[in-house]
């Protein structure tokens, strides 16, 4: 197999870079203004710090408060200074490589661990997405890694490769776009003859997949590729132990299609799980590197794709676009991957749960595309394989020669010299005494593996370009219900501090390596979770003093006021013009703040405290796959915009506990209006205090008049007031010592 691709004109342009200029110019003139401010600011509370000690510990918690808000602020202006998007030319590519031997090997790799969480047929639909790419078959294979060890994902995935005769044929000779059969056949596009018999097919498909689901059994009664895989495994193994196993279920060079096409390889791959040889898998990240061993040996594609097991190809010309920017010889040879945004299907009007990401998935990489290129974000990613052995001048050599990068696959994948070696580097003690995980694959030490592997692979001197085409290249799904939602982002926060924390600390080790920009564009996320301590102080301090009649802002007709409100409104302000730059609406940019608060409640207090709470031996590190199960009561109140509480969880505690104190202060602030006794000293923390009433809507919604299952649990709500009143007292007893 050839590892590279054939370029008829190496001197041709196949994408162009274009710099927003009037964004970037803006941005540095609002940062020079905006950090003058935040220097005054500063200087106001030292003053207050030495000349009002009565009020020392107020005055330090909204200091210490400040200063993260600002190193926050610093950290975020990097993303500002040189923002560029880009664009690729396919059709030049096209005229370029002409043959199929002409196109480098893509290597697909997607990852499922729960099948419960993750349904298998939704698995089935992306692998058949990715397989029905207009792409050479035969330089196309599609590995699919099953960290579940289940017999239904392999069933799916069999019956999946079989439709797939049918299937890729159809999508080829109708040119259609829509590539998974579930966005396929939910459209108004299957009216024909054609495409309602391929639909029977589809359903006949799911109805054999669900009845295994059912009965717990695969049915026996004819050759089948996974009862096959599966006869030999006996009932000793579990889920959290059992050995290696690799099935395929499509190969290049014996099964064609309907129309005699050949189809691409589609291989199954369950490593080996060990509790007594090897205790730590290191999650999806152990789950990549064993792909990317597996992978090497049976095709060793120099081009791969990582997916979401969720994450359906949307357009299947993307890997023409993805390899713009590879056959460019202006980024080679330093080019690591290629990132598309996470776009997500199913989204409500309002965006209640902000699950579009814009900021960290469409605003900020263009960003970070004036720099080094952007993070990787753990799917929709085209990988270099040469990137995962070393740096751009200086290879790693491997432990047997079939990992090399640049080593040739001779036999086909079925052979039986092949299966065992693959088998042999899916072993779970392969990686002991080797440099996989920390100079060789995918990065381990990190829960975000994702974020991890891009910062160090960008510290090794890689790059990455950001590439957003008109027609989003990739659909997700996304939780509906807000306790999904931060729990990933929980998740999240726990693995960034690992990175943030760590002798690989973005603010540390990342200035050596990346220049301070890049340091400062992941330091923005690497300390994400410090948010939580200055949120988690304005939403209650300021509600609690003025309950007590104390001041802590300054006086509407103060000069030093209108710092204040500078801070405030400039930052949300410019948060606004980018969100709608972005192509977003006012609607969802007000409930992508209002989700950054209540994530910055839950996710990240919480967040901070496992991390904590790991360090100290109290807790254990842990992976929570996020569930892509869609309930219908669920989806029916979130297409209504409601928000979906629902179970009792402990993270719902601080953001109801906040919605509490800032209605007694809100309301506690218009009696005294309208008895005539309120002070004027006491405006500032009356506005902050709406802003968080209106924020915390959905809260009082969910607390006070809602009756269906989604609304906030009793025991949420009484904990929730306890907490409220005891902060109360202890806070009120501190400002009046």
């Amino acid at each position: 197999m050839e590892s590279k691709a054939k370029v008829k004109n190496n001197n041709l342009m196949f994408y162009s870079s274009r710099p927003l200029r009037r964004r970037r110019n803006f941005n540095r003139l609002f940062a020079v203004f905006y950090s003058s401010a935040i220097a005054a600011l500063l200087y106001h509370h030292g003053r207050t710090l030495l000349t009002h000690p009565t009020s020392f510990l107020v005055s330090l918690g909204i200091l210490a408060s400040d200063l993260i808000l600002a190193f926050q602020w610093l950290n975020s202006q990097a993303f500002r200074m040189n923002p560029v998007a880009t664009e690729p030319y396919p059709e030049k590519l096209r005229q370029s490589l002409t043959r199929a031997e002409d196109f480098p090997a893509l290597d697909v790799f997607i990852c499922t661990a729960d099948p419960l969480k993750e349904p298998p047929i939704q698995v089935a639909g992306t692998a058949l997405s990715a397989m029905a790419y207009d792409y050479p078959a035969e330089k196309l294979s599609i590995y699919v890694s099953d960290d579940g060890w289940s017999e239904l994902t392999l069933f799916a995935l069999a019956e999946a490769a079989e439709f797939g005769k049918s299937w890729l044929p159809f999508c080829k000779q109708n040119r259609v776009t829509a590539r998974c059969p579930e966005s396929f056949f939910g459209s108004d596009l299957c009216s024909t003859f054609e495409a309602r018999k391929i639909k029977e097919m589809y359903e006949k498909m799911k109805e054999r997949v669900e009845e295994v689901a059912t009965t717990k059994r695969i049915p026996q009664d004819h050759d089948h590729k996974a009862a096959k895989a599966f006869s030999h495994w006996t009932q000793a193994f579990t889920q959290h132990s059992h050995p290696p196993l690799i099935q395929v279920l499509a190969q290049t060079s014996e099964d064609k299609d309907v129309a005699g096409c050949p189809m691409p390889n589609l291989i199954y791959l369950s490593r080996e799980k060990s509790s007594l040889r090897a205790p730590l898998h290191h999650f999806k990240a152990g789950a990549l590197n064993a792909l990317l061993r597996v992978s090497a040996v049976m095709t060793n594609g120099p081009m791969i794709l990582t997916l979401d097991c969720d994450m359906i190809s949307n357009d299947p010309s993307t890997p023409h676009k993805m390899l713009c920017y590879f056959m460019d010889t202006r980024l080679k040879p330093n080019l690591g991957y290629v990132q598309f945004p996470v776009c997500f299907d199913g989204l409500n009007n309002a965006d209640i749960y902000s699950s579009e990401f814009k900021r960290p998935f469409h605003i900020n990489p263009l960003g970070m595309n004036g720099l080094s290129g952007p993070d990787y974000f753990g799917t929709g990613t085209f990988f270099n394989r040469q990137a995962f052995h070393g740096n751009p001048s200086v290879k790693i050599v491997p432990e047997i020669p079939e990992l090399d990068p640049d080593y040739v696959v001779e036999k086909p994948i079925n052979d039986e010299v092949i299966l065992g070696l693959a088998h042999d580097v899916a072993r779970c003690d392969f990686e002991n005494q080797t440099e996989w995980g920390i100079n060789v694959g995918f990065f381990y030490g990190s829960l975000v593996e994702d974020y991890y592997t891009g910062y160090r692979l960008h510290c090794k001197g890689w790059k990455s370009v950001y590439c957003s085409p008109s027609r989003a290249a990739f659909l997700a799904e996304m939780p509906i219900s807000l306790r999904d939602v931060v729990a990933q982002t929980k998740r999240w926060s726990v693995g960034l501090l690992e990175v943030s924390l760590s002798k690989y600390s973005t603010i540390i080790y990342g200035p050596r390596y990346l220049g301070p920009l890049m340091a400062h564009c992941y330091s923005y996320y690497a300390f994400g979770p410090m948010w939580s301590i200055p949120i988690s102080i304005y939403a209650f301090l300021p509600q609690i003093t003025m309950l007590n009649n104390v001041s802590i802002f300054p006086k509407v007709s103060e000069p030093r006021f209108f710092v204040y409100a500078f801070l405030f409104l400039g930052a949300y302000g410019q948060d606004l013009i980018e969100f709608l730059l972005a192509k977003g609406t006012a609607i969802r940019w007000w409930n992508d703040q209002r989700m950054w608060l209540i994530r910055v409640l839950s996710s990240d207090l919480f967040g901070t405290i496992e991390y904590t709470g790991n360090q100290l031996g109290i807790t254990t590190r842990g992976f929570d796959v996020t569930n892509k199960v869609d309930d219908n009561n669920q989806r029916k109140r979130y297409n209504e915009g409601k928000f979906e509480f629902g179970v009792p969880s402990p993270m719902f505690v601080p953001l109801t506990a906040a919605a509490i104190i800032n209605l007694a202060a809100c309301s506690w602030g218009i009696l005294q209006v309208l008895r005539g006794k309120w002070q004027n000293e006491l405006n500032g923390q009356m506005l902050l205090t709406c802003f968080g009433v209106a924020n915390s809507w959905p809260v009082y919604e969910a607390m006070a008049w809602r009756t269906d299952e989604g609304r906030i649990p009793t025991r949420i709500i009484c904990t929730s007031a306890l907490l409220a009143s005891a902060l109360f007292v202890v806070i009120s007893v501190i400002i009046n010592i």
